[in-house]
């Protein structure tokens, strides 16, 4: 048989014509990163098409909100379609938001008349590929920090400048600098972020496991990874662990009244359908360590053996215990004046709906109320009814909660792919 030899400098061409060919999104991404950078044209079409708003979609989505129960006195109608809507951010100058996703776009959405509704729904810098945008938030200046699974970038006056295709945009973390590209995983990827009144950004980290195994834990602790970060919202430095001890947070929120960093956390799979208790938490300092995983809700964690080990002294406890696998995801403080009395200053935050229970619980918001030293009073379900008790089907998903200036309040929904508008009428 006679063999065939490739020249060396064959051999290379062929070599960079196959990584040619496998890198070419990657590099096309570079292309278009690099020129946005550089305040220059992408080349993508500036007529960016809308979401329709109207339609059946719409009309269908109206009708399942008449399933919605609250108190008596508020009112839900839909403010905009969405596809995959996640987490918000309300923007500061202007009548608009942006919304992440679990996907790849990170949309825009406005309302240009000032009315009960959104105007218009359309992509937020196409040019770029996003991964997992989830996260996103603002700089006391302005600029929108999107929060990717290995990724942060920053955009500034986003608002201002959404129109068309073309961003100006800076790297706050580089693509596989946030986490150990190893320890990206399908699981626990969706980040979410805040900036603190300490002009630093706050980044949460969810572990990939379901249970970490013991020799992740030192790793993951000096890395933040099952716990909260803090980095300078421009340039990335300073990067230090806020907060640890944390199963997968998507979602962090400051009390206004005196900086306590609020979040929820996910809980653990396969032990049941009671435990462990989902979790609504307080950090009033850097440090602090939150149980997890010698300890989740009120149950110890049997995996690799955690519950033989002590629970550290130093653990923080839960300031909530809520109903086991209902999925607590996104909360804010209503800073509003629009509400009852009751509601200003509380906490509303939302339950996103069990996927492993034998009976399915969730799909609703919770309203916390705060004693006079800051820490947790009573909770309470705020608005039920996406559930379906007979079917025992979704018809939506709530994810995040968020103020509008005018005393209203956002909701958003990935299943149903809107956003919400609740407002007090009175009774």
């Amino acid at each position: 048989m006679q063999k065939t030899r490739l020249s060396a400098s064959g051999a290379g061409l062929l070599a960079l014509g196959l990584l040619a060919g496998l890198s070419a999104p990657a590099f096309a991404q570079e292309q278009a990163m690099d020129k946005l950078k550089s305040m220059r044209v992408s080349g993508i079409d500036p007529n960016l098409p809308l979401i329709p708003q109207t339609g059946k979609n719409a009309d269908a989505i109206k009708e399942n909100l008449k399933r919605v129960k609250m108190p008596a006195g508020f009112a839900i109608d839909l403010y905009a379609i969405v596809p995959d809507a996640r987490h918000m951010a309300v923007a500061p100058s202007t009548n608009m938001l942006f919304v992440g996703t679990r996907k790849s776009s990170v949309w825009a959405v406005t309302n240009r008349n000032s009315g009960d509704a959104a105007t218009e729904v359309k992509q937020f810098a196409p040019s770029l590929k996003f991964t997992q945008p989830n996260g996103v938030c603002w700089t006391k200046d302005g600029f929108l920090i999107v929060a990717e699974h290995n990724r942060i970038l920053s955009f500034p006056a986003a608002e201002f400048f959404y129109e068309g295709a073309d961003v100006a945009v800076s790297e706050v973390v580089p693509q596989g600098k946030l986490i150990p590209v190893e320890d990206e995983s399908y699981n626990h990827g969706a980040r979410v972020c805040r900036v603190g009144k300490d002009g630093m950004l706050y980044v949460a980290l969810g572990q990939p496991f379901n249970v970490p195994p013991r020799e992740k834990l030192k790793a993951f602790t000096e890395q933040g990874i099952g716990g909260i970060i803090r980095l300078d919202p421009f340039t990335g430095a300073k990067r230090e662990v806020y907060a640890s001890g944390i199963r997968n947070s998507v979602g962090i929120e400051f009390n206004p009244k005196n900086n306590d960093l609020w979040f929820t956390d996910n809980q653990t799979d396969g032990m049941g359908d009671e435990i462990p208790s989902g979790e609504i938490n307080r950090a009033t300092k850097k440090g602090q360590f939150f149980g997890y995983p010698y300890i989740q809700g009120k149950t110890r964690i049997t995996e690799y053996g955690y519950d033989k080990d002590p629970v550290p002294a130093n653990t923080t406890n839960p300031e909530v215990y809520t109903e086991a696998h209902a999925a607590d995801l996104g909360l804010t403080f209503y800073t509003g004046d629009k509400f009852p009395a009751k509601y200003r200053g509380g906490i509303f935050s939302a339950q996103h709906g069990s996927w492993n229970r034998t009976t399915p619980i969730g799909a609703r918001i919770l309203f916390t109320s705060l004693k006079a030293d800051g820490s947790a009073d009573k909770t309470e379900v705020f608005a039920d009814g996406w559930l379906d008790p007979k079917t025992r089907q979704y018809r939506g998903r709530p994810v995040d909660v968020a103020n509008l200036p005018d005393g209203s309040i956002l909701v958003s929904d990935d299943f149903a792919g809107a956003i919400y508008r609740i407002t007090y009428t009175g009774i």
